[in-house]
């Protein structure tokens, strides 16, 4: 199959892009590394009038560095972090997590921004950087909105991304040396997406404890004061009290009736608290 006939844009300025986006009479759809688009429009899935490649945009392609965030623009591809081109503010985490997506082809053409509003429960920036508390920068005609990861991805494939919005940059917190990092994800081989995913942040020096549950059949499953998973402690030993059966209880009250799936969710998060314990130790 072949691609339905588009027009193609590639704005120079963030204001060109947007004015493209706010037209009300035609179908516009934003191309940034084509991972996933691309396919999509072989197949005809979806027909756009006119497709906005946002890659020529400043703004989407900055990397700045904030007392204690990183900044990167919607644009950064996953072999840029890889590849140690941006700075590294998570001791080796979003290196770690990059160097694991798809295949190489793949990394040096996807985006972090793309990967987010492509909103894939599988992908592994969905859940990644929901664990270690990142935002998105949203921008529209009438000006910007932040919002946590988990808050901009809200269902398997939908964000919240408004009418005429563009996720422009994310923002990562900068990790403590003493944070405790961990992220597994099940797939059948590599390559694939994950058919589990668990992901612990531990960073006492900042007050963080947080564990995420990802490759559901909807949004990443959050919990932003994971102390309740080992035993309401809140020191590094704590990740060797990990307790299975609030894990459990989390998937249940998330709406998981499958006894099989929240067991195979439950171990790839154990199997994370494990890795990060072990990283404690060193």
């Amino acid at each position: 199959m072949k691609p339905a006939r588009f027009d193609y844009e590639r704005p120079r300025e963030l204001g060109a892009a947007l004015a493209l986006l706010a037209g009300d009479n035609v179908t516009t759809k934003v191309l940034a590394g084509g991972q996933s688009l691309g396919p999509l429009l072989n197949l005809r899935l979806v027909q756009p009038d006119i497709v906005v490649d946002i890659t020529a945009i400043p703004e989407m392609i900055r990397v700045e560095e904030e007392a204690d965030h990183l900044v990167l623009g919607a644009c950064i591809t996953h072999a840029d972090i890889e590849d140690g081109r941006v700075p590294d503010v998570t001791n080796g985490a979003m290196r770690d997590v990059a160097a694991g997506i798809a295949y190489r082809a793949v990394r040096n053409r996807g985006t972090i921004g793309g990967s987010l509003t492509s909103a894939d429960p599988s992908a592994d920036w969905v859940s990644a950087l929901a664990a270690l508390g990142a935002e998105v920068i949203l921008r529209g005609a009438t000006g910007t909105r932040t919002l946590p990861v988990e808050d901009y991805v809200v269902g398997a494939l939908e964000t919240s991304l408004g009418t005429g919005e563009l996720l422009e940059t994310v923002r990562i917190p900068r990790l403590s040396k003493a944070a405790r990092w961990a992220y597994v994800k099940k797939c059948r081989k590599t390559g694939e997406f994950a058919h589990a995913i668990g992901a612990v942040l531990v960073d006492p020096e900042r007050n963080v404890w947080r564990a995420v549950i990802g490759a559901t059949e909807s949004r990443p499953i959050v919990a932003a004061d994971a102390r309740e998973l080992f035993g309401g402690r809140g020191d590094a030993a704590a990740l060797n009290t990990f307790d299975a059966r609030i894990a459990d209880r989390i998937l249940i009250n998330a709406g998981m009736s499958d006894a099989l799936d929240r067991q195979i969710h439950v171990v790839a998060l154990r199997r994370a608290v494990a890795q990060a314990a072990e990283t404690a130790l060193q």
